[in-house]
């Protein structure tokens, strides 16, 4: 009996706890059906985002290819584009960003040089593209073997850039960048240079360029000063041929106290801190150097002569005139004795000499 009603009061109390649930489902069925209808408002919105993503995708990827393959029914797929969209032109430079963005992140993904695989894949040619104030220059390409170990196959770098030293000194096996970027330093630094030597000769007619070399690691100019009408020699070493500035200015004029006057010594400093060809200019407009030109028929040239140390007399020259002394034969000196022989040749003449050793 005792049994029978302990079992009852079980099943009322089982009861009871379903009767309480389900009134209390029924209580937050209103709140979840709000929750579930602004859920389903939230997906339909961004459907309609979507959608129109992938119609603008579509539109961008159309105008992509035609860009890149710069087909010759570009124009026909533009104007069809046009007439699809209203916002054609707007779509038209998405697209060009899109581009531009893919090609600086590829760029930036190869550091800076252009890499195309050759051989199906066992070997590089990389190309190292050298620029100076923003205009692109020469380009040089490297060819690497990738088996059985890295090495260069091939190169058009000029024979005076250190490329070996510089792919003895890389870790190439398991970074190339080792090797491609102090390369690049190099070849940058050459090539601005070789570009400001250009536009010294480009920009300034009355500054002679009297001596370069290959490097454009050595450069001897001549100009004069106006107040004492003295020509002075200037001397510009880059010993840093990673850098395109020089480390040494030297000044040679018969005026021994010029150089070490405070005027030339702020001339020098400009010279080693400033790019020779802007630097020029500024001593231009300073007053410090002034138009010197060398007579047009009479042409100095290195290391060919007319005078020979082993004759008593210059070739096709008066009696009255000495040879060089060897103590004396720098390009001043020869440039001042030549202009002082001016007047014995006939314009149109050549003159050249070798210097005494």
């Amino acid at each position: 009996m005792d049994g029978a009603s302990t079992k009852g009061v079980l099943s009322h109390l089982s009861l009871l706890e379903v009767q309480a649930r389900s009134r209390k489902s029924e209580r937050q069925q209103p709140s979840r059906v709000k929750e579930l209808k602004a859920k389903a408002e939230a997906l339909r919105t961004q459907r309609d985002q979507l959608k129109a993503e992938i119609e603008t995708h579509k539109s961008l990827q159309k105008l992509r290819a035609s860009m890149d393959k710069q087909c010759a029914h570009e124009e026909e797929e533009d104007e069809e584009m046009a007439e699809d969209s209203e916002n054609s032109e707007l779509l038209r430079l998405m697209a060009r960003h899109t581009q531009l963005k893919d090609l600086l992140h590829a760029h930036d993904i190869i550091g800076g040089y252009s890499v195309i695989k050759t051989r199906q894949g066992k070997g590089l040619c990389v190309s190292v593209t050298t620029a100076y104030n923003g205009v692109y220059l020469e380009n040089y390409n490297l060819e690497m073997d990738l088996k059985p170990t890295v090495r260069i196959s091939r190169d058009n770098i000029p024979p005076f850039i250190p490329l070996k030293s510089l792919a003895e000194q890389s870790n190439m096996q398991t970074d190339i960048r080792t090797l491609l970027d102090p390369l690049s330093q190099h070849l940058n630094a050459f090539a601005a240079r070789k570009q400001q030597l250009k536009l010294v000769k480009e920009l300034h007619k009355s500054v002679k360029v009297m001596e370069s070399n290959a490097l454009c690691s050595l450069l001897v100019l001549m100009f004069t000063v106006p107040r004492e009408k003295m020509a002075v020699l200037c001397s510009l070493e880059y010993t840093d041929h990673t850098r395109c500035l020089p480390t040494r200015v030297h000044f040679e004029c018969e005026d021994q106290g010029l150089p070490d006057s405070p005027e030339w010594k702020k001339n020098g400093s400009l010279l080693m801190e400033t790019p020779v060809h802007k630097a020029l200019k500024t001593m231009k407009k300073m007053g410090d150097i002034y138009s010197f030109k060398m007579p047009r028929y009479v042409e100095a040239r290195r290391p060919l002569c007319w005078f020979d140390p082993s004759r008593a007399k210059p070739y096709g020259l008066d009696d009255g005139i000495t040879t060089l002394p060897k103590t004396s034969h720098s390009h001043l000196r020869v440039h001042q004795l030549l202009t002082s022989l001016s007047g014995k040749f006939t314009p149109g003449t050549s003159v050249a000499l070798t210097l005494p050793r």
